[in-house]
Parts: structure tokens; C-alpha cells; sequence
């Protein structure tokens, strides 16, 4: 199996300007991801990003890096402007890890790269998580996806599906559930991780595609190639994950992680 991973970056942040060029331990966070997307058996790994500064960083510590319009509305639109750039082949699998992912584990990488290329029949791959608290189903910042017996997506959505009509009710607007430990057990809840692989012919379709009322509406982009049609593999992720970085209380704690391992 041959798998390319795409590393989009956007210098601008809302909760966290720079990010991408953000030190940790003496190398900027596009650097790190770039590193630890490395240690997966990828055979190529690329940053695409809409910043010279983001590009000399990258190629200061020998990191292959493209420029890509500041115009890209997404991640997934990044990728589809690299693919057609550098001529991928269509039957080439790309997995596009986020550029704030530095402690991402390099056999999560793995997974959805081979889920993908098991399943001739889906377009993109990514992976769930079982959830372990009823607190984390209600939150509407992890969204939760539902798979059928074959690990296809049925549907990914910020709610907390599915809904459970017999151990499931609301009392004063809170939601009360019957036997939440035996619910986790049967890790039918599964919350989505920011992590996709595409076959390069289906990133040269994306754009085209017309966006739909619930992608708006769930502000969630895979929602786009499921509305019209294309089908999502998953594979579940059991294993505990690093922390990502959307915050600086998010960075410091990233950062105390990776100078702990270095220092043991």
C-alpha cells in the first residue's frame, strides 16, 4: 500500500494566531507534525500552506512544502489545489493530517490509510473513538458519528446520536440517562477524530461538488461528499490520544509532554 500524507496549514487562527509556526522545544508545530507524520509508512509527507513563512520553515529543517491559495476555504480544498499541482496519481490513497496534530501516533495514520484501501467501494477514510463519559456525548464540540455493521458512516452530526429511546430522557432540559456505564461499555457512542484519507481521484471531484443544507447547517465538511453520494470508512481507535492544539493552554501542555520525553 502506497500513501502520501498532506499536512495543511493555515498561518491564521482565531484562538491561536501563527499557530503553525507556534515553538515547541526549539522546532515550529508544522515542523513536529511533519516529523511525527514521518515515523508513519508513508512515502511522502507535504505541507501545504498559504504563507511564505510557513514555507521557509518547513524548508529550513528539509520538510517538503507547497504554496497553496489563501483562497482555500477548507483543509480538504488545500489538498484537492496540491493534488492537481503535483499531478498525484488518482489511485493514489493521501491522508491529511491536521498541522495542529504534533503528538499524533503514527499508527493512527496507518489505520486509516489501510481502511481505506480495504474498502474499494468508499472515498474517504477516517477513525472514530469509543466515548467515555455521557458529558462528552452532549457536548456539541465532539461530534459524534454512527457506523453500520461493515464500519461505514452512516451519519456524523454535533447531537448526541444515536438516541437511545428506552435508556434516554430529558428532565428540566438535561439529558438523563438509564445505566450510563453499561451504555460506554457497548462503545456504540463513538466520537469522530479530525483525521481523513482520500483517493486523489475523489479530491479532484471535491470542489465540484455543491455544498449541502447539512453541512451548513452542522458546519462538519464531510457531510458535503456524503450528501452527495460518496461513502466514509472508519476504523475504531480504542487506544488513548495525545492531545491536538487549538489553545495556548492546549500548546503549554503539548510542550511539557514533549520536553518530558525528551528529558526520560
Amino acid at each position: 500500500m502506497s500513501f502520501t500524507v498532506i499536512i495543511p496549514a493555515r498561518l491564521a487562527s482565531t484562538r491561536l494566531p501563527y499557530k503553525p509556526l507556534a515553538p515547541i522545544c526549539g522546532l515550529p508545530m508544522i515542523v513536529r507534525v511533519a516529523l511525527q507524520a514521518q515515523k508513519s509508512k508513508a512515502s511522502k509527507v507535504i505541507v501545504a500552506c498559504d504563507a511564505h513563512s510557513v514555507l521557509e520553515a518547513c524548508e529550513t529543517h528539509y520538510i517538503a512544502a507547497y504554496m497553496t491559495s489563501k483562497d482555500c476555504s477548507c483543509g480538504t480544498d488545500r489538498l484537492s489545489e496540491l493534488v492537481k499541482k503535483l499531478d498525484i496519481p488518482d489511485e493514489e490513497i493521501i491522508v491529511n493530517v491536521q498541522g495542529d496534530e504534533p503528538l499524533i501516533p503514527p499508527e493512527l495514520i496507518n489505520e486509516v490509510a489501510e481502511i481505506l484501501s480495504k474498502k474499494p467501494e468508499c472515498s474517504i477514510g477516517t477513525a472514530a473513538s469509543p466515548m467515555h463519559s455521557i458529558s462528552e456525548f452532549e457536548n456539541p464540540n465532539a461530534v459524534k458519528v454512527v457506523v453500520d455493521e461493515y464500519k461505514k458512516a452512516l451519519l456524523f452530526s454535533r447531537s448526541p446520536i444515536p438516541w437511545d429511546r428506552d435508556r434516554f430522557s430529558f428532565e428540566d432540559g438535561k439529558l438523563i440517562v438509564k445505566d450510563p456505564e453499561a451504555l460506554l461499555k457497548e462503545k456504540i457512542l463513538l466520537r469522530h477524530i479530525g483525521i481523513y484519507s482520500y483517493r486523489a481521484d475523489f479530491l479532484r471531484i471535491y470542489p465540484t461538488l455543491s455544498k449541502s443544507l447539512l453541512e451548513e447547517m452542522e458546519k462538519l465538511e464531510q457531510l458535503r461528499a456524503m450528501w452527495h453520494g460518496y461513502q466514509i470508512a472508519v476504523t475504531l481507535w480504542e487506544k488513548e490520544l495525545p492531545p491536538g492544539v487549538d489553545t495556548m493552554a492546549d500548546l503549554e501542555k503539548v510542550r511539557g509532554i514533549v520536553k518530558y520525553e525528551r528529558e526520560n
